[in-house]
């Protein structure tokens, strides 16, 4: 009887730890998967604005 028990302990200690593990797990990827979204985002913005820079500077050079 008290191996029962101990057994019933033991598959629930394991269910929680494998819960909280699969959690940060996720979290952390879900993390990872937003930074490179992030990422992407910035060098578009990035070349974006560096092209419209790019022509408003020519237009000014082509106006003077």
């Amino acid at each position: 009887m008290s191996r029962t028990i101990w057994t019933v302990i033991g598959v629930i200690l394991a269910v929680i730890i494998a819960w909280i593990l699969v959690d940060v797990l996720f979290s952390l990827l879900w993390f990872i998967g937003k930074l490179a979204i992030v990422a992407v985002v910035a060098v578009i913005v990035f070349f974006v604005m560096r092209s419209a820079i790019g022509r408003s500077r020519s237009q000014d050079s082509i106006e003077r």
